[in-house]
């Protein structure tokens, strides 16, 4: 295999200001501590961080013919992430976000959607996109050429051809399960959020959440839970609840594209299920340490020590 990871979808260029507790009136200025771009998006935050981690990453998504676009395709090659995949949409802007980083962490977003509505997968990149012993479909439901049919036919190729499929959604509405349900027979790790997961299935726990999903063909259900760590649930009956990390948190943003990335990283190693749970949880728990989606991960080896040496909540 040419990589270990191909991820596919969402490619944001986020701007972060923190912390924010509240906006000038007029055209007054409020002082802050720290502002920062990072390369985003469901699957731009999740490929950045595997390539920190040290598998070989292959970045599949959109972006535009502006200044943003020119930034995440040399910020992603410093990251060693393979860009040859990336497309250039002429006449639309990069997707872009601003967030404000509010001190408690929270983070509410304006949001320009740009060229990430416009990625295709069409048959002529297969070999190259599928040339990966892991595919990661990022960014459901903000992806308006790629949502639905198209999605179907990726993950059907990708399963064909043997790959493992992980997938995480975003911005979850009363469209989205009709978007999500013909894929989960495709999909062997289903990465929610657990309020993403109760908002797709209308089941108000995580484990009638996962039995939701996995009656409709999921293999696995891993959902991340927030303060209260991380739920895994397989067809196979195995069930896991592995609890947080005492950590401060400075912001949130990106901590879910952190933990597919812990997680597939412990997938390309070959980990059990509790280890591969605490390895994703602690490279979510690095990035909530700092500004932006590609805050606090430097390498596997020193994720791997955080894993053994931070202290797990009472």
């Amino acid at each position: 295999m040419r990589y270990d990871v191909s991820v596919i979808g969402l490619f944001t260029l986020d701007i972060l200001g923190r912390p924010i507790t509240r906006i000038p009136d007029r055209g007054n200025v409020e002082f802050i501590e720290e502002i920062k771009m990072t390369v985003a998006g469901t699957a731009g935050g999740t490929v950045v961080d595997t390539g920190k981690l040290g598998l070989r990453s292959l970045a599949v998504g959109a972006v535009g013919d502006d200044e943003k676009a020119d930034w995440i395709i040399l910020t992603l090659a410093l990251r060693r992430v393979d860009t040859s995949a990336m497309q250039r949409i002429k006449g639309v802007p990069t997707s872009a976000t601003i967030l404000n980083i509010r001190p408690n962490g929270e983070r509410p977003a304006l949001h320009v959607r740009g060229a990430s509505d416009y990625l295709d997968v069409p048959a002529s990149m297969y070999d190259q996109v599928f040339d990966a012993s892991i595919v990661h479909l990022g960014g459901t439901g903000l992806l308006k050429k790629l949502d639905g049919p198209a999605s179907l036919l990726l993950l059907q190729e990708a399963k064909r051809r043997g790959c493992i499929v992980t997938f995480d959604l975003i911005a979850t509405n009363a469209d989205t399960e009709k978007i999500v349900k013909p894929l989960l027979p495709y999909i062997d790790y289903f990465m929610p959020s657990i309020e993403e997961a109760k908002d797709l299935s209308g089941q108000r726990t995580a484990e009638d959440c996962a039995k939701y999903f996995i009656d409709l063909g999921a293999s696995c259900c891993v959902f991340t839970l927030g303060g209260d760590g991380a739920y895994y649930a397989h067809k196979n009956g195995e069930r896991l609840v592995s609890p947080a990390y005492e950590i401060d948190v400075v912001d949130t943003t990106g901590c879910g594209d952190a933990f597919d990335a812990g997680f597939i990283a412990a997938l390309h190693h070959k980990m059990d299920v509790e280890t591969s749970m605490r390895f994703a949880q602690t490279a979510a728990g690095l990035v909530a340490t700092g500004l932006g989606s590609d805050a606090g991960i430097v390498s596997f080896a020193d994720t791997l020590h955080k894993m053994k040496t931070w202290k797990i909540k009472k």
